[in-house]
């Protein structure tokens, strides 16, 4: 099993925020056949598959506050983290606060405009395999964004060559891949955000499904040579996410 030391810099946990977290439930649950549990004495529903427990729904946002998948980066030290953050051109949208069992927490905004936390746990809090399987930037100046993460979680960079000129960001710490991140195409009209995959064993299934839902598709399946098939849809309340299928 991986310990706290080599997760540190990956994404561990992912919470769902929106007005309506009952109907959003009910979506994927529809989706992907996830399970839910309310810890007792928590108002807070877990997302369970295979026995797992991967991510959760927060309670109700005020009305105004976007729907969104938010990412929990593994860290030593959650305060520092977040001071880290300020001090590199960032904000905080959620101050640092205590979780249950020890956690702790803070949401972050980059200067570009899109958040993730910043999480710790005395525990083992490996990534839970199976369910979310990348996070992706899209962003206005990916250059500036590459410098944020780098003096926030310490995040390495290389580029992958898109074609036409572009480019793919991997973020890295101790030797694996964290996440990815790329200069917004043209044309994308969404503000700067962190886009979560779930994987699928079936892709294009999926993505009718979720169309049938009530969800709208961004980009239909699509293939990427040596890395899989992949869609981008956002759900009935208009959180964004991908499915994602690795190349066997």
């Amino acid at each position: 099993m991986s310990t706290v030391q080599t997760a540190l810099g990956a994404f561990v946990w992912h919470d769902y925020g929106s007005n309506d977290p009952e109907k959003a439930q009910q979506f994927y649950t529809a989706l992907f056949g996830w399970q839910t549990e309310v810890p007792a004495d928590m108002d807070y529903t877990m997302i369970v598959a295979d026995g797992t427990q991967h991510g959760g729904f927060w309670p109700p946002a005020p009305v105004d506050a976007p729907a969104q998948w938010i990412g929990h980066v593994l860290v030593k030290d959650v305060d520092d983290t977040a001071a880290r953050a300020e001090a590199a051109g960032g904000s905080l949208l959620f101050e640092p606060m205590d979780a249950p069992e020890g956690r702790r927490f803070a949401v972050i905004r980059d200067p570009e405009g899109a958040a993730l936390s910043a999480y710790s746990s005395p525990g083992d809090s490996s990534p839970p395999q199976g369910v979310f399987g990348w996070d992706e930037l899209y962003v206005d100046d990916i250059e500036r964004a590459k410098s944020f993460y780098s003096e926030v979680f310490g995040w390495t960079t290389s580029e992958m060559d898109m074609g036409e000129g572009r480019s793919y960001t991997i973020f890295s710490s101790g030797d694996q891949q964290r996440a990815g991140g790329m200069a917004k195409p043209p044309g994308m009209q969404a503000p700067s955000h962190w886009l979560v995959y779930i994987m699928s064993a079936d892709v294009d299934g999926h993505t009718s499904k979720a169309k049938d839902l009530g969800a709208q598709v961004h980009m239909e399946p699509f293939d990427v040579p040596t890395v899989g098939r992949m869609s981008i849809l956002a759900d009935p309340a208009g959180a964004p996410f991908g499915l994602f299928k690795a190349e066997q």
